[in-house]
């Protein structure tokens, strides 16, 4: 095999040398379009890869009984079988928090996990992507249901690393509840306009049912009964502390609730009695305003401030110009009040990160290798020499990364630092024969064209 490539490498060799401008115009145009082709990648943290597993995180109504959720967890997993036999191979939900809850969420939370067949047994669809767009189809019918469609690694790496589970999230900060709500609805429907946005949604924050109990003064007052009297009846709907039990070494504290039947409804609560100083005994409901509101489910804080979570995954694009894109739109259609900011989550924070630390690594590596090459040869000519091998070997890669239409990650980023230390190797071991070759009184062209031939071998290798 190495005869063949020395067979045509030797006419191209003598074509080079006999025509520097060419080959330099060439090279100069080559580096040019590469480095225009660059701009074209776009970005992402890292290459998604395809699990042969997809989980569907579903966010139902706060306040969800748990039956209800096993229910509608049982009738997706049967829909998926049903529809979709030929593809998926088991199914199974998780709801709820463990009883070691390193991984907290409420009851309305669900995970459903989906191991795929092998691909070449499905039937209605060809790619994982397209899988998941038919699943989407097929579970949009489902009221009051939101769904994120992700991956098991997938999931927790986004969740470990950014704290969002999506591609890209929005973290919306500010101090008022109800102005927070109201720009995170603006937010999410202005990137719900923007191509590639999938699984759209706004972190849910209210939808809890509550009870409030106002304590009416006129009416405490017509009977003589005291505030902080009624106020412990409603503190005993929760618990109130009573007393501490010992055994042994461990201790317990002791609380007292009120029985659950007289916490079920506004008209059991109105009825529980109220003893005033006379001895009279008189509802709750005469003494207080008793209303049913909906308070806030969940109230996130992030360095000391309220925020509430947007989140979006990407499809059929790169992370990095979406987020340039979305940037660009949230600046330009969404008015934040004064005291109100925007930071950007998810893979985009992490490419960021890392795409700063590149923009020092980087150079100091080239840097790093310039000066051993200078120390190798004492000559700069040389040194040059050797280094401009660095640019051409990263043509190659943009090439493959713009033609499989791959956007530009930090992977390929340690691909290029590994690439450019191989293309550095090859180039010495020609100088150092052409240096040979020149010291034993080789012509030029005769060191050159008899390096190239000699050490064709191991720079293929």
């Amino acid at each position: 095999m190495v005869g063949f490539f020395r067979r045509r490498y030797r006419p191209g060799l003598q074509f080079a040398l006999n025509r520097p401008r060419l080959v330099l115009g060439v090279a100069i145009a080559t580096l040019l379009g590469a480095a225009f082709l660059s701009t074209r990648l776009g970005s992402e943290f890292v290459p998604r890869l395809r699990e042969g597993a997809v989980v569907i995180n579903t966010i139902r109504l706060a306040g969800v009984s748990l039956d209800e959720s096993v229910r509608y967890g049982t009738q997706i997993e049967k829909t998926l079988l049903q529809e979709f036999p030929n593809e998926i191979e088991r199914v199974w939900s998780r709801t709820g928090s463990a009883e070691v809850a390193t991984d907290p969420m409420g009851l309305e939370l669900s995970d459903i996990f989906i191991t795929l067949k092998d691909r070449r047994e499905w039937v209605r669809a060809r790619t994982q992507d397209d899988l998941v767009a038919v699943m989407q189809s097929e579970l949009a019918a489902m009221p009051a249901m939101r769904m994120v469609f992700t991956q098991p690694i997938e999931m927790r790496v986004n969740e470990m690393i950014a704290g969002i589970r999506a591609d890209v999230g929005v973290k919306l900060f500010g101090d008022d509840f109800e102005v927070l709500k109201s720009k995170a609805r603006e937010i999410e429907s202005v990137m719900r306009g923007i191509p590639g946005t999938s699984d759209a949604f706004s972190e849910q924050v209210t939808g809890a049912p509550a009870i409030q109990i106002d304590v009416d003064r006129e009416a405490i007052a017509r009977h003589g009964i005291d505030a902080r009297e009624v106020l412990d009846v409603i503190e005993a709907l929760g618990s109130r502390p009573a007393g501490m039990l010992q055994e042994g070494d461990r201790r317990f504290p002791i609380t007292i609730r009120i029985d659950d039947r007289y916490r079920g409804d506004i008209a059991s609560l109105g009825g529980i009695l109220v003893a005033s100083a006379g001895g009279d005994r008189v509802p709750l409901a005469s003494l207080t305003r008793i209303t049913e509101t909906e308070g806030p489910s969940t109230i996130n804080r992030e360095w000391a401030r309220r925020r509430v979570v947007i989140q979006a995954n990407v499809r059929g694009r790169d992370v990095g110009s979406y987020v340039e894109a979305l940037q660009g739109v949230i600046d330009r259609q969404v008015t934040l009040p004064p005291g109100y900011y925007v930071r950007y989550g998810g893979q985009f924070e992490h490419l960021e990160r890392a795409r700063t630390r590149l923009l020092i690594v980087v150079p100091v590596a080239l840097a790093l290798i310039f000066g051993l090459l200078y120390l190798t040869y004492h000559r700069v000519q040389d040194a040059l020499r050797v280094f401009t091998g660095v640019p051409f070997a990263a043509v190659g890669g943009i090439l493959a990364l713009w033609l499989r239409d791959i956007p530009f990650s930090i992977s390929a980023a340690v691909g290029f630092i590994a690439l450019s230390g191989v293309a550095v190797l090859g180039d010495m071991v020609l100088v150092s024969t052409i240096r040979q070759n020149l010291a034993r009184g080789v012509p030029l062209r005769s060191a050159i064209e008899q390096a190239a031939d000699r050490r064709l071998r191991p720079v293929l290798m």
